[in-house]
Parts: structure tokens; C-alpha cells; sequence
């Protein structure tokens, strides 16, 4: 297991850099399949998914308190899967994380 964590690092810190770096992490995580990469891939294009998903219709109430609670939250999700990734650890992120695992499993 040390040793898929160790190969799969690289791809896992890469997929947490915008979804450009998603996208490039699910390339790059084509051929080798990493399982430690392959976690990291699905929480973080859950994250940016939910953040494109929420962020419009949460942008048309005019209050700067709504917004930016949905931009905090995002926030967090993303620092946490991106410590976790840093660490070699494999947590889920709080709510979701279960969710974005099974939705997409047949990605990566």
C-alpha cells in the first residue's frame, strides 16, 4: 500500500490544481490505474463539479453572505482532500465524499 500511495502522490497533488489539473491527473492516471491517485481524482472533480453546480444558482441571490458561505465551504472541502493528498492519506471529504467516491467509480 506504501508504494501505491508513493506512486500515485504525484497525480493525487496534481488533480487538486484547478480542473485543467483533474482533467491531466485522469490522463495521467489512465495507464498505471494508481488506486491512491484514483481516490484523490474522484473527490477532487466531485469538489469542482459542486462548485460549478452551486456557484451560478448561488450567484443570483444578491447577498455577499450567501456566496461566500458556498465559496468557504468549497474552500474547505478542497484544503482538506488536498492535506489529505499531501500526507498520503486517503480520507473522505465531510458529506460527500462517500457520494463522489460511488458516482465515480467507473472514471478512474
Amino acid at each position: 500500500m506504501k508504494n501505491t500511495v508513493e506512486e500515485g502522490k504525484n497525480i493525487a497533488i496534481v488533480s487538486h490544481i484547478t480542473i485543467i489539473g483533474t482533467i491531466i491527473a485522469i490522463i495521467m492516471n489512465n495507464d498505471s490505474k494508481n488506486a491512491f491517485a484514483s481516490f484523490h481524482i474522484r473527490q477532487t472533480l466531485g469538489i469542482f463539479l459542486l462548485f460549478f453546480a452551486l456557484g451560478y444558482p448561488v450567484g443570483l441571490f444578491d447577498s455577499w453572505m450567501i456566496s461566500s458561505s458556498l465559496y468557504i465551504f468549497i474552500f474547505i472541502l478542497w484544503a482538506y482532500s488536498f492535506i489529505s493528498a499531501l500526507q498520503g492519506q486517503m480520507n473522505l471529504i465531510p458529506f460527500l465524499g462517500s457520494f463522489f467516491q460511488k458516482f465515480f467509480k467507473n472514471l478512474t
